[in-house]
């Protein structure tokens, strides 16, 4: 006892204190949002990428092909029947898929057509209705078409699909390393944000500056990156150019499908440039 006695007496007075710390009271509101905006983005990216394609969906390479001609047709159309009925096409389409994406893509066509209703609606007021009328719903099967190919098809048949349209592989190569760089980064980055979060105790006024400090680890963290993928591909003997060794098989979705937008396609002919 007299040890231990004489050992507390040798202590500093602060060590003998009771911690008796309350931090004050501080919003996370700017990190939270990051955190959700950062999260959302790379659950989308990773649902999309890791989603299978069902039984009985419809070949990537009929989808890019019709989808492409299809946007053409609706820019060169001054048809309202023609876009109507191209509309009406898409809706259709959008019955089939399942009701989170059906949400999903009807949202952003939605928000996107408002927003364009709202900078026509100008020229609306003063007499122009029809650019107005037809500007507006064209966006509106514009977005919803490149949506429903987005969210139905997989970024690795994408590129396949690209690849048999004879599309340069340098173009190939740039979309899917980006689209790869763009969850690795993301995780980095959403793991500094936990960090950040974690290690805010208290009231800390310096949390915007932080935010800086996180874009500039990321950007070292992403020259290091490719300069490793660089090192990686020259030892493995990349070239740069892109194989596709999938098997074609037509079906009769694939027949269904073809024969629905050749049909579009004669209805754009009949009354597409009236």
């Amino acid at each position: 006892m007299d040890k231990c006695s004489a050992e507390m007496q040798n202590m500093p007075q602060w060590l003998l204190k009771e911690e008796n710390y309350s931090p004050l009271s501080d919003r996370d509101t700017f990190i939270n949002k990051s955190i959700l905006s950062v999260f959302s983005i790379l659950s989308r990216i990773k649902a999309q990428g890791a989603s299978a394609e069902g039984k009985y969906s419809v070949n990537a390479v009929f989808k890019v092909a019709f989808t492409f001609l299809l946007l053409i047709m609706i820019s060169v159309s001054q048809s309202t029947s023609f876009v109507i009925v191209v509309i009406v096409y898409l809706l259709a389409v959008l019955c089939l898929m399942e009701a989170k994406m059906i949400v999903k893509i009807l949202k952003v066509s939605l928000v996107m057509t408002l927003f364009t209703f709202v900078i026509l609606l100008p020229a609306a007021l003063g007499g122009n209705t029809y650019s107005g009328i037809m500007i507006t719903s064209k966006v509106f099967a514009t977005i919803t078409a490149v949506n429903i190919l987005s969210r139905s098809t997989r970024w690795s048949s994408i590129t396949s699909a690209l690849k048999r349209f004879f599309v340069p592989d340098i173009f190939i190569l740039v979309l899917d390393i980006t689209i790869k760089y763009i969850v690795m980064l993301g995780d980095f980055m959403l793991n500094m944000l936990y960090a950040l979060k974690l290690r805010s105790v208290g009231r800390n006024r310096s949390k915007y500056s932080s935010l800086s400090g996180i874009a500039g680890t990321i950007f070292i963290e992403s020259k290091e990156m490719a300069e490793n993928m660089y090192n990686a591909m020259e030892c493995r003997g990349f070239t740069g150019e892109y194989h596709v060794y999938s098997h074609f098989t037509f079906t009769f979705i694939d027949f269904a499908y073809t024969m629905m937008n050749i049909t579009i396609f004669l209805i754009f002919l009949y009354f597409g440039r009236k």
